[in-house]
Order: C-alpha cells, then structure tokens, then sequence
C-alpha cells in the first residue's frame, strides 16, 4: 500500500536526518507561539520547536499522501478540500479533524459511512 511506502520513506529520513537546524520548511517562530498559547507552558527548549517542526511537516504529508490517494480514485489531478476531507474521515487516528474539515454536506455523502458515528444527530 502506497501508506507503507511512505512510512518507509519517512523512517529512512529520519535515520538519514542531518540538519544545520537553522532551515526549516516550517517558521519555528510561529510553532514557539502556538506552543505558548498552552497556559502551562513556561519554557521551552531550543530543540522542542525544531522537532514540532518535524512532526508537523510529516503530519502535513500524510495527510497530503490520504488526500492524493482519493484525488486518484477520483480521476483527479487537483487536491480539493474534498479530498482532506475524505482523507480525514477514513482514518480514526483524525477524528480530531471531523469537525475542522467536514461539512455537514460533505457528511451526508453515502461514501462517508462514519456520519452516522461522528454526528449521531445529523439527519441522513
């Protein structure tokens, strides 16, 4: 599966990873702030926003990765929100997303059997 070979990539770069920690595909200023928006966070390490910038970029691809496989199925060369969309509700590791990038429109879809699950009110 096309998900296998990109955790394999990822594993590979990982263990391949030299940085000169000072460019980053994510602005660290930006990760260092939403980290503060935590009330409870006092300090933070140099190395912590570099790694969140880390996490944050894999995070990005797999979801690109999702999006892009329904994209395909779809005959599609363009990623359209309804691609994330679809990416997000047929993995529950992203259940944190539904209602972030749903639609209650996109929810009564027939291809979204979890509606039902995710928004037990939403009239189908």
């Amino acid at each position: 599966m096309k998900l296998n070979k990109f955790w394999e990539e990822q594993v590979i770069a990982a263990e391949q990873f030299d940085s000169d920690y000072k460019v980053h595909p994510l602005p660290l200023a930006r990760i260092k702030k939403v980290m503060k928006s935590d009330p409870e966070v006092k300090m933070i390490s140099a190395e912590a926003p570099i790694l969140f910038s880390k996490a944050c970029e894999i995070f990005i691809c797999e979801i690109t990765r999702r999006a892009w496989m329904h994209a395909e199925e779809n005959k599609r060369r363009t990623l359209q929100r309804s691609d994330v969309a679809s990416a997000v509700s047929r993995s529950d590791q992203f259940d944190f997303l539904i209602d972030i990038v749903l639609e209650r429109n996109h929810l009564k879809q027939k291809d979204h059997p979890r509606a039902r699950i995710l928004h037990p009110t939403l009239k189908l």
